[in-house]
């Protein structure tokens, strides 16, 4: 037979065994909103860059192209953390909405 140590075995008389642990997965509604407004004026700035840079409204490509890189940098994190809550909302394995930080 193999030596089995008792004092770190795991049994059911353990503490942790006898306290109820509910986990808490309620949708964040501030962190998705922020989330969906970071998505929604991101893709708003990238087409409104485009459509600055292609027809030189503001005077110049310049002004353009910085709208579009600066919705492209709301659009990221945006998208990443609305595809985050989508999943976790529809129950796909691996996605919680503790995966989206608190704001």
């Amino acid at each position: 037979m193999a030596y089995v140590d008792h004092a770190f075995s795991i049994s059911d008389d353990d503490i942790m065994m006898e306290t109820s642990y509910v986990v808490q997965n309620r949708p964040p509604i501030k962190e998705i909103g922020l989330a969906v407004s970071l998505l929604v004026f991101g893709t708003l700035g990238i087409v409104i860059g485009i459509f600055m840079a292609t027809n030189k409204v503001g005077g110049d490509r310049a002004h353009g192209v910085f709208f579009a890189i600066l919705g492209s940098m709301l659009f990221i994190p945006g998208f990443y953390y609305t595809r985050i809550a989508y999943y976790a909302y529809k129950g796909y394995k691996g996605f919680s909405f503790a995966n989206i930080p608190p704001v």
